[in-house]
């Protein structure tokens, strides 16, 4: 199995505490080595340009410091942010020219009304940011049509991906240029839409969808009451049947690991950790019972089965993980939300899970010599 050097599961590690088609920001490059120009374009065709902020937040890598971009760059994240109403107006005007400096975090953009972030201390007493969280109801942002990408930009390149692990809302694309011209998260006509009603069709998800605001993942559906918690169950029940007396073979760049269930858990050699039953939460979030430690062994097992799981292939195929995917998502207990996604792209990569990276099926690129990154806001209809 292809692994890249590094994964959405690193990419924003310890980082935080919880549209005519014309450039909208230019973040302008000073040094090659630490600024990296980045340009957001409205594509939308339903929104105009001064009804669309951009928050660029997270951890400056040089300092270890919490905070934004503006128009004169880095700002440390302090309590003096918030205003009146407790909350730290982030937003980045369309018209600013700001610099990206080597940091991880993400962009945030938001149509039609601002996001609602705010200074906290977090467990060290250092000052930190609490992020919207649009799956939350009772958020202050729950209202706001918005949606991000993630970044990390250091010495060794720029590493960035879309995603809708959390949530999907916004179609939106990335462009990375540097050594050749990469683009991915390109939806296809009319996908907004599409999914939603695709959505709409699935009885257990269904209740994801937010109006039309977004379609929640289902891991946070469950945490919400809108998802059942027993809904990977049955297929789990069948799993654990068949490799009670049948070998499953797990390859990574560490070798291939044999397993069987033992007890009411999956076995594995060569010094990989037992896997006990999943629930469906560990499932849909590919921790719990599926946490892939950094460690070269039992990491790379737990990432391959938490991405089988999620696409329902370990029935058919008892060798891991498979690059077919017309494999995907063809079981009746399966998760719909990432296979609804991943039919709407153009390349078929997007991250739906969390381990959607295995055998590259998510929207990441990256590249050691960066000159550019766009945002594209890319059609509604």
């Amino acid at each position: 199995m292809h692994r890249r050097s590094i994964s959405r599961r690193a990419l924003l590690g310890g980082a935080f505490a919880t549209v005519a088609a014309v450039p909208l920001i230019s973040l302008v490059r000073a040094n090659a080595a630490t600024v990296l120009p980045m340009t957001v374009t409205n594509n939308t065709g339903k929104f105009a340009d001064g009804d669309i902020n951009v928050y660029v937040v997270g951890t400056n890598l040089d300092t270890g410091q919490q905070g934004f971009v503006n128009e004169s760059g880095f700002q440390a994240a302090a309590a003096s942010l918030n205003g009146a109403d407790g909350f730290a107006d982030l937003s980045v005007p369309l018209t600013a020219t700001i610099s990206l400096p080597h940091m991880s975090g993400r962009v945030y953009f938001s149509l039609g009304e601002k996001l609602k972030f705010k200074v906290v201390t977090d467990g060290a007493g250092n000052a930190a940011l609490q992020h919207p969280a649009g799956w939350v109801e009772s958020d202050p942002s729950f209202g706001v049509l918005y949606d991000v990408v993630e970044f990390t930009f250091n010495d060794a390149g720029m590493f960035c991906n879309t995603t809708s692990v959390d949530m999907f809302s916004v179609p939106a694309e990335i462009t990375l240029t540097g050594a050749k011209t990469q683009t991915v998260g390109t939806f296809k006509p009319g996908a907004r839409a599409a999914i939603f009603a695709a959505m709409a069709k699935e009885p257990a998800f269904a209740p994801l969808i937010v109006d039309d605001l977004r379609v929640i993942a289902p891991g946070h559906g469950l945490e919400a009451g809108t998802f059942p918690a027993d809904f990977y169950d049955s297929y789990v029940d069948q799993v654990y049947a068949k490799y009670s007396g049948t070998d499953l073979r797990i390859s990574t760049n560490a070798g291939t690991f044999t397993g069987r269930v033992q007890g009411d858990s999956l076995v594995f050699d060569r010094g990989a950790a037992a896997m006990a039953r999943p629930s469906t939460r560990d499932i849909l979030f590919c921790d719990g019972k599926l946490a892939a430690p950094n460690d070269g062994i039992t990491g790379p097992v737990a990432a391959v089965l938490g991405a089988a799981f999620n696409r329902s292939t370990l029935l058919d195929s008892a060798d891991q993980p498979t690059a077919d995917a017309g494999s995907f998502y063809q079981e009746a207990v399966t998760n719909h939300y990432s296979r609804v996604l991943h039919e709407n792209v153009v390349d078929g990569r997007i991250y739906g899970f969390a381990f959607d990276d295995v055998v590259d099926f998510a929207s990441f690129i990256q590249d050691a010599a960066p000159t550019r990154f766009t945002v594209n806001l890319t059609p509604f209809a």
